[in-house]
């Protein structure tokens, strides 16, 4: 039957014949091009046309071509079935071979819909979905292209759908890319003021603790990107919009604890020995469970603190543009976590013993550091009278209850039970992240 797409005509031309024993299934018009003069640009893409077996006929008013296509088929393992001399012209049949023939089926007559006009990373999704599994011998090969074989194979350790691509992960990305902001343009800057040195203090302290807080949330995910096989490309684009956010947190943060007479405050030995026990995890769903769903999820309760008690306009708009990008962290991680939670039923004992790990090796951390504790009191008090700093105190311990019952319904939403997100609030460090 006629192959879609093809078209008939004189010299370099191509031409669906039926498909029977005695025919082939496609043919070339090659006319008067010389073998090595551009004939072999249409014999090869058509040769790509067909599965191993399938046959191509090439006409050519060549003379000598049959020779040079015997030396050819055999370098290139096909086989010249036969060479029949007509009027004018040389008749040539080609069967394809099967050694080193791309795998995989060719994406013609693929047509991507657009929705108003855009063509975002969604729809790409939707028609060319995520396989079950990758194979780390594909390369670099995006998804859905034809892979020779032969090629090296590479170090991808993330290699199956289950646990490295949720279905929204496109959706996320699309949204990551619309929602970018500059730090330099986007902030007032000028309209900061020199604020009391006790309030102007404690938000130095708060702005470096959450600096070195998204450090930490810079540095993880960027260590597992790597490893993502590109049949999942799409995880590794969105976690490369969570960097360009971390970065443009950190940027905009330190300048916040600079601007204003300022500057940063302490860095301490429990936060640096929570944020350790992040970086040196090793696998990806572990991480993304205990940075994003955990960590990063009481984060957004930080924020949303800070902005309220914000002693300024410019310093809330800064913590609301973050706290926006970091609830795209967190919904990555939470639907991460559930995808693989329905297709891996030994994922929550392996979740839960990694959060007990964490605690044990955080078992000295008592609490929020003492320096960031009285920053964020200080910060809701607005002031360093006594009536106001018990006033902010008692904000702050409210803020503290807020992050654990935050923390059970975010590992509810996630497909815990009850119980086991009760569990994992409990033990989660009370260094926030």
């Amino acid at each position: 039957m006629p192959m879609p797409g093809l078209m008939s005509g004189r010299a370099g031309s191509v031409e669906a014949t039926e498909m029977n024993a005695a025919q082939a299934a496609l043919a070339i018009e090659g006319g008067d091009l010389p073998f090595g003069g551009g004939l072999l640009a249409l014999v090869r893409p058509a040769l790509n046309l067909l599965e191993s077996g399938g046959v191509l006929a090439v006409h050519s008013r060549v003379a000598g071509i049959a020779d040079e296509f015997f030396t050819w088929c055999k370098v290139e393992h096909h086989e010249l079935l036969e060479s029949t001399p007509q009027v004018g012209y040389c008749r040539l049949l080609i069967r394809k071979g099967g050694l080193g023939a791309p795998r995989g089926v060719p994406e013609q007559g693929l047509e991507l819909r657009t929705r108003q006009g855009r063509l975002d990373a969604s729809t790409v999704l939707e028609s060319v979905p995520f396989p079950p599994s990758a194979d780390p011998a594909t390369g670099f090969a995006p998804r859905g292209a034809r892979v020779e074989p032969g090629g090296p194979v590479y170090p991808f350790v993330l290699n199956d759908r289950a646990h490295t691509a949720p279905p929204d992960v496109a959706q996320l990305y699309d949204q990551a890319v619309s929602a970018q902001w500059n730090a330099d343009t986007d902030i007032a800057w000028g309209r900061i003021k020199p604020l009391p040195a006790p309030l102007q203090q404690a938000l130095g302290q708060i702005m470096t603790f959450l600096a070195e807080n998204e450090l930490s949330a810079l540095y993880v995910p960027s260590r597992f990107i790597s490893r993502i096989h590109p049949a999942y490309v799409e995880v590794g684009m969105f976690l490369s919009t969570q960097l360009a956010d971390e970065a443009r947190h950190i940027d905009v943060f330190l300048k916040r604890a600079r601007k204003g007479g300022g500057g940063l405050g302490i860095s301490h030995a429990a936060t640096s020995a929570s944020l350790h026990s992040l970086l040196v995890l090793e696998d990806f769903t572990e991480a993304a469970f205990l940075l994003s769903v955990l960590g990063e999820g009481t984060f957004l309760d930080l924020l949303r603190f800070i902005e309220d008690n914000a002693p300024d306009e410019v310093t809330a708009e800064i913590v609301r543009r973050a706290r926006a990008d970091e609830t795209r962290h967190v919904h990555f991680g939470m639907s991460h976590v559930k995808h693989a939670l329905q297709h891996d039923k030994t994922l929550y004992g392996r979740l839960e013993a990694a959060v007990r790990r964490r605690s044990a090796t955080l078992a000295g951390v008592n609490g929020v550091p003492a320096a960031v504790q009285d920053s964020l009191t200080v910060l809701a008090a607005r002031g360093t009278d006594a009536a106001s700093v018990a006033r902010g105190h008692e904000k702050f311990r409210e803020l503290l209850h807020v992050m654990h019952d935050n923390r059970v319904k975010r590992l509810l939403n996630a497909g815990f039970t009850p119980e086991q997100a009760q569990t994992l609030s409990d033990l989660h460090t009370p260094n926030f992240m």
